[in-house]
């Protein structure tokens, strides 16, 4: 899997009210991490990260405060697009956030957990193979049948899409996503300094 990305290259983590705390923010964690690896090998820092929601200021599942970098509005750049899960029912509503992740075209989009409806409330997922948390694969099946919903699956590529179960999954898939963009080694030395177990294996 390559990825032609022009350096840095510039990642927007969607968040929004009652996003789940790890799915945004466990990937937001691994590629900062991968950013100051890179930079303790005296090699460039592969990624410019930010989250980015409809309002600057949203308040996660459990009452955690998040500050986006980037609204919307403001239309960052974006080369990767992750699309963090929690319970979306508002945001999939929300013609501002589904509208915009609709119109971006990033070289790779991602969701982690239920951010798989997200996409498909914006018509990026049609007809694809992909995953989501297993409490929510019935119902992400039931709304559009078109999708090919996998079960026991960390995650799912299907083209320039990526998708992935939940909390730790998200992790694994972005730990994937440093491999695809900086290298197998760089990815290896995240997860090592996260003290984290990466499971490698989407199947497993």
């Amino acid at each position: 899997m390559t990825f032609p990305s022009p350096s840095p290259t510039h990642v927007a983590i969607v968040v929004f009210d009652e996003v789940e705390v790890l799915d945004c923010c466990g990937p937001f964690e691994v590629f900062s991490v991968a950013n100051r690896a890179a930079a303790g090998r005296g090699e460039p820092e592969p990624f410019v990260v930010r989250m980015v929601a409809a309002d600057r200021e949203v308040v996660a599942r459990g009452g955690l405060v998040l500050r986006a970098h980037a609204t919307i509005d403001e239309d960052p750049p974006v080369d990767l697009l992750v699309v963090s899960g929690g319970v979306t029912d508002a945001v999939e509503k929300d013609a501002r956030v589904t509208g915009w992740v609709a119109r971006v075209r990033p070289r790779l989009t991602t969701s982690v957990c239920t951010g798989a409806f997200v996409l498909a409330e914006a018509g990026v997922l049609t007809d694809q193979q992909v995953t989501t948390h297993w409490e929510d694969q019935q119902a992400l099946a039931e709304r559009w049948p078109s999708l090919t919903v996998l079960a026991d699956r960390r995650w799912v590529r299907d083209g320039d899409v990526l998708t992935s179960g939940g909390i730790s999954a998200g992790i694994d898939m972005a730990l994937h996503l440093v491999e695809v963009v900086a290298g197998r080694e760089l990815a290896e030395a995240t997860a090592h300094q996260m003290e984290y177990r990466w499971n490698d294996d989407p199947a497993a």
